[in-house]
């Protein structure tokens, strides 16, 4: 598997709004993936990437973790029931109650594809989402996100010197680029997730919201930004832009 992808007709970076997604008929054995780049950066640099199956056919545990790790994206999500926001997130190697990148790029294509939910159901518990000023957020309480052993270094310099995580530790970085004006650089390494780095993690950015009680600009990864806004009853916002990749058809196990 090559990235970015670059489906027919899309621009020079491979992209694609939701209104441009070509509808493929339904098969018997096979399912709709759509591959979603989410936290763009500032001049679309960065994102990371989704895949996203729409209308899920019932699945099990198994089955649905077994495509997670085919595919082999930080996260794919599986949903079950597109008008109510039900769905599954599965990382590589684990299914995963909540997670921040998966939720904000699943609302964002749900909104695309002319199915607005204003609540996505999640294993952890329902979690308000909505557009703001172009971006798309998610809101839920930080405890619900998986745990990082977490780290402040003194610079920037220190956290882009980092070659890598360790094994079998789901490791944070981060250090502040410009306090004053709560702009963050982060990385994050989710070994056991079955992740060597991920691009942005939302999950993590909510832990760190929450952790410093303040709104924050993160960049992470080679050039994805997150816009965190922790809110007064305890739980944290995520927010930020998303692109389509790709649309194929994935067999069904």
């Amino acid at each position: 598997m090559h990235w970015p992808y670059r489906p027919h007709g899309a621009g020079p970076a491979g992209r694609v709004t939701p209104g441009q997604i070509n509808t493929v008929p339904p098969m018997s054995d096979t399912m709709t993936l759509h591959v979603v780049t989410v936290f763009l950066g500032d001049g679309d640099t960065g994102g990371n990437p989704l895949g996203v199956f729409l209308e899920a056919p019932p699945l099990e545990e198994g089955a649905r973790q077994a495509i997670a790790a085919d595919l082999g994206f930080p996260e794919t999500v599986f949903v079950t029931d597109p008008l109510r926001g039900e769905l599954h997130i599965h990382a590589p190697a684990l299914e995963l109650p909540l997670a921040g990148h998966p939720l904000v790029g699943t609302s964002w294509l749900l909104r695309g594809t002319g199915r607005e939910v204003d609540t996505l159901h999640t294993l952890a518990g329902p979690v308000p989402t909505w557009v703001e000023e172009g971006l798309t957020w998610i809101r839920a309480d930080p405890e619900w996100a998986p745990e990082f052993e977490s780290s402040q270094l003194p610079s920037p310099q220190d956290v882009d010197a980092l070659a890598g995580g360790r094994p079998g530790t789901d490791l944070h970085v981060w250090a502040w680029e410009d306090e004053a004006a709560g702009q963050v650089r982060v990385r994050v390494f989710p070994d056991e997730m079955g992740i060597a780095e991920d691009e942005a993690t939302g999950s993590a950015a909510l832990r760190l919201g929450a952790h410093l009680h303040r709104p924050l600009t993160i960049r992470q990864g080679v050039g994805s930004r997150i816009d965190v806004r922790p809110h007064p009853d305890g739980t944290v916002a995520v927010g930020g832009r998303c692109a389509v990749l790709e649309t194929r058809e994935y067999p069904l196990p």
